[in-house]
């Protein structure tokens, strides 16, 4: 008898590779077959636009006052370390998350560059996260012993924990609804 429901189990256990696999702790969705799904969300941070701004005024009247003869260093000397800032916090001002059939892309800045990339099939799980800038040491993109987050406001986070690497967080609205897309395109490249 014990015989008949150890191979009845293993019967079972060979057919479960065609249902999608649960996430390991993350929401799922359920998704028709034959449908393409994608999720997007966006999130920006006014105080680092209004910097860049700032730094960006800073360059234009360093070189206005060079042009005028108000300073002895050449203008684009004077003026490169204010546009490269104005430049580095504007491209740290804001994010876009997309999650498709290719799995998980992240850009930054107005431009959408540079971008990370994480395939679907090798995304483990997806979760919901509530951190704040303290917990992840400070604003913007931070590398620490919970892996990189881009934190641009406090809040729901999209944090993945692919197959190689450190967990990845990003801070957007809906997370939940990325999440459970993600593990649901996950499990269906996993079965």
């Amino acid at each position: 008898m014990a015989a008949a429901a150890g191979a009845a189990g293993l019967l079972a256990a060979r057919r479960a590779p065609d249902e999608p696999r649960p996430a390991a702790d993350g929401p799922t969705l359920d998704i028709p077959a034959g449908q393409r799904v994608v999720w997007l969300a966006r999130t920006s941070n006014p105080w680092l636009h209004a910097l860049a701004a700032l730094t960006g005024l800073l360059a234009v009247a360093v070189v206005v006052s060079a042009l005028a003869g108000l300073t002895d260093l050449p203008f684009l000397l004077a003026a490169a370390p204010f546009a490269c800032a104005s430049l580095l916090v504007l491209d740290c001002s804001s994010v876009r998350a997309r999650v498709s059939e290719r799995g998980l892309d992240v850009a930054f800045g107005p431009f959408g560059w540079p971008t990370r990339h994480w395939a679907a099939e090798g995304i483990e799980s997806a979760r919901v996260e509530i951190r704040t800038p303290a917990q992840v040491g400070g604003w913007g993109y931070r590398l620490s012993g919970r892996g990189t987050t881009v934190m641009l406001r406090g809040g729901e986070c999209l944090v993945i924990h692919p197959s190689r690497g450190r967990e990845f967080a990003v801070s957007v609205d809906d997370a939940e609804r990325g999440a459970a897309l993600l593990n649901s395109l996950s499990a269906r490249h996993t079965r």
